[in-house]
């Protein structure tokens, strides 16, 4: 289908724009149509276009736990939330740690996503810490290498996982955290978990490995992104080492920026590795955001089971995130004037795709990748009307505001509630 969208405000060249565009061809072009016989006609009046956002964080689950999602609900929820891309996690079943593996999820992948989907492989064989991955062979297939879920506790074995991707010209994704000093611990070691006899993890179980692999980093010169970030230090470690040139990106998630741990809820809903953690992390995670520390949202979508997520702060950890995520930025930093409309578009598409080379602009001629949002509209989050198999959010309940209401990607319409 060819479509013509007008009196939109479009995010083009790193502005809102008024404009009126097309998509022919699967192509963006703002020249003015000779005829629009063939086009659908799209009246974006109050309405707001956005590049496709880029989560490069998720959990698919497919293969080996497509009881708590699929390749295909993934995507499908990731698609009516405006998303064009996103990168899986490799805590699968079997493992990505060899080309072999890597296929059995790549075809799953190739068959059922409807939109792009960059699989990492892991770090480790297993991800089990003994020994690495085939990553030299793997390197021809992935933009990056993860042991998410799990720090690499050895900084020998880190470091020579940093040489290869080094070498190799791919990313180190890091789940940074050191086991040493978690101490049985499942949310944050604060006031939270004091009063209500929880044990606590520290948030040097976190820091502490971003300080390490920051030094390797620095040394290697490899490219090097950190996972969820949720504890101040960590961010004040990230904000030290881009200032010396050191090659650096982080995200952080919705939750961690719109809680703190004495809003925490006995529930599953809540239960998430690196947990929520202080008040003043969170206003040190929107500071890292303002001042370009943090580059971008990422969601960590994990879905779980029902039953894996019914046993409290001790449930499983993971929460889902990606049909809420552009709605709690919006609403928790937008509308609170924390940041600007445009800086929102950054870290949920603009910054992810630009560092891991993604062409995701609405510019002339380009392939089209853009979303539609309302966002005027408001409404009460209810879980289960998630496209999502996994039910299991901190926002379920909460009224947000913004509301996807089409995606179009690589061309292709994938998501649909305004044409006709």
């Amino acid at each position: 289908m060819n479509f013509l969208f007008k009196n939109g405000t479009v995010y083009t060249g790193g502005k809102l724009v008024k404009c009126d565009f097309t998509v022919s061809g699967g192509k963006v072009s703002f020249l003015k149509p000779q005829s629009l016989s063939s086009y659908t006609v799209i009246d974006c009046d109050n309405l707001f276009i956005f590049p496709g956002f880029v989560d490069a964080h998720v959990h698919l689950r497919e293969p080996g736990f497509s009881y708590k999602e699929t390749v295909k609900t993934g995507t499908e929820a990731a698609a009516s939330a405006g998303y064009s891309a996103v990168f899986t996690m490799p805590n699968l079943n079997p493992v990505p740690d060899s080309l072999q593996t890597l296929k059995i999820q790549q075809d799953i992948i190739d068959k059922d996503a409807v939109i792009s989907v960059y699989p990492l492989a892991s770090i480790t064989k297993g991800e089990k810490g003994q020994e690495l991955s085939d990553m030299e062979e793997l390197s021809s297939k992935v933009i990056g290498f993860s042991d998410d879920g799990r720090g690499v506790q050895n900084s020998e074995m880190m470091q020579r996982a940093m040489q290869i991707a080094k070498k190799n010209n791919r990313f180190i994704v890091a789940h940074c955290e050191d086991d040493s000093l978690l101490n049985g611990g499942y949310i944050h070691d604060g006031e939270y978990a004091r009063i209500h006899g929880h044990k606590g993890i520290s948030s040097a179980s976190e820091y502490k490995q971003v300080e390490r692999d920051l030094e390797i980093v620095e040394k290697i010169g490899v490219k090097y992104h950190v996972c969820h970030v949720s504890a101040k230090e960590s961010v004040d470690a990230i904000r030290k080492a881009k200032a010396r040139g050191v090659d650096v990106t982080a995200e952080t998630g919705p939750h961690y920026i719109a809680y703190n741990d004495m809003m925490l809820k006995e529930s599953g809903n809540f239960k998430m590795n690196p947990p929520i953690r202080a008040e003043q992390d969170r206003l040190a995670l929107i500071e890292g955001i303002k001042d370009g520390t943090i580059d971008m949202i990422a969601t960590d979508h994990a879905p779980h089971s029902k039953e894996e997520k019914s046993k409290g702060l001790l449930s499983l950890n993971g929460v889902v995130g990606l049909e809420t995520a552009f709605p709690v930025i919006y609403t928790k930093l937008v509308k609170t004037g924390e940041i600007t409309l445009e800086k929102a578009i950054q870290i949920m598409s603009e910054n992810p795709a630009k560092r891991f080379s993604l062409d995701i602009e609405i510019a002339e001629g380009k392939d089209a990748n853009l979303c539609v949002y309302d966002l005027n509209k408001e409404y009460v989050v209810n879980a289960q009307d998630f496209i999502s198999m996994g039910k299991s959010s901190p926002f379920d309940g909460v009224k947000l505001s913004g509301k996807c209401l089409m995606n179009i990607h690589m061309g292709k319409l994938v998501y649909n509630k305004l044409a006709k």
